[in-house]
């Protein structure tokens, strides 16, 4: 992933890791994320406990799995974004932070679909479960990117009004040849 480097290979990687979890991106995701499971956790040692006790039973089955994998899902989430700020605080190394030990865990479980009856789930429950969809694929994209061994480029609003522009001005200049 790059945020205005052209340049790639092992030692740009790295810097391009750097980079990233200094970004607003990552600080914002960061802040999403943290929020999110503490906002989850409240729901559900809160009102999501009494939510439970009024479902019938084949509900309560549903419910408890969907809370089972929104935990899962967050956890997941949580800890990639520690790790990714261990990197920028200098508590870890961006090596170790890229090794198998660190990458995004639990995608079978967060991608799958939900049981039935999860359709009825308190609605506090499915707004939570599908924000937390939404942030675990984001971050999956992102530790994929993280990874990769071609860095996927992310070019700024900048560069991509100076490429129109490029391309505007090539087309409409009578001097080029057009094939």
């Amino acid at each position: 992933m790059s945020f205005g480097s052209d340049k790639s290979g092992g030692s740009d990687q790295k810097r391009e890791q750097s980079q990233f979890v200094g970004s607003e991106l990552f600080q914002r995701t960061y802040r999403e994320g943290m929020a999110l499971v503490e906002e989850a956790a409240t729901y559900l040692d809160g009102p999501g406990r009494e939510h439970s006790k009024d479902l019938p039973r084949s509900i309560a089955l549903a419910y408890a799995t969907e809370s089972m994998r929104l935990t899962t899902r967050l956890m997941q989430v949580a800890a990639w974004l520690l790790v990714q700020k261990a990197v920028h605080e200098g508590d870890m190394s961006e090596d170790e932070a890229l090794s198998e030990k660190y990458e995004l865990g639990g995608r079978e479980l967060a991608r799958g679909k939900g049981i039935k009856g999860s359709e009825l789930l308190p609605d506090a429950l499915k707004d939570l479960v599908g924000r937390s969809e939404s942030i675990f694929s984001r971050i999956d994209r992102l530790d994929a990117q993280l990874r990769s061994e071609k860095p996927t480029e992310l070019t700024s609003l900048e560069a991509q009004q100076e490429r129109v522009e490029a391309f505007f001005r090539d087309s409409l200049d009578p001097n080029t040849t057009k094939h």
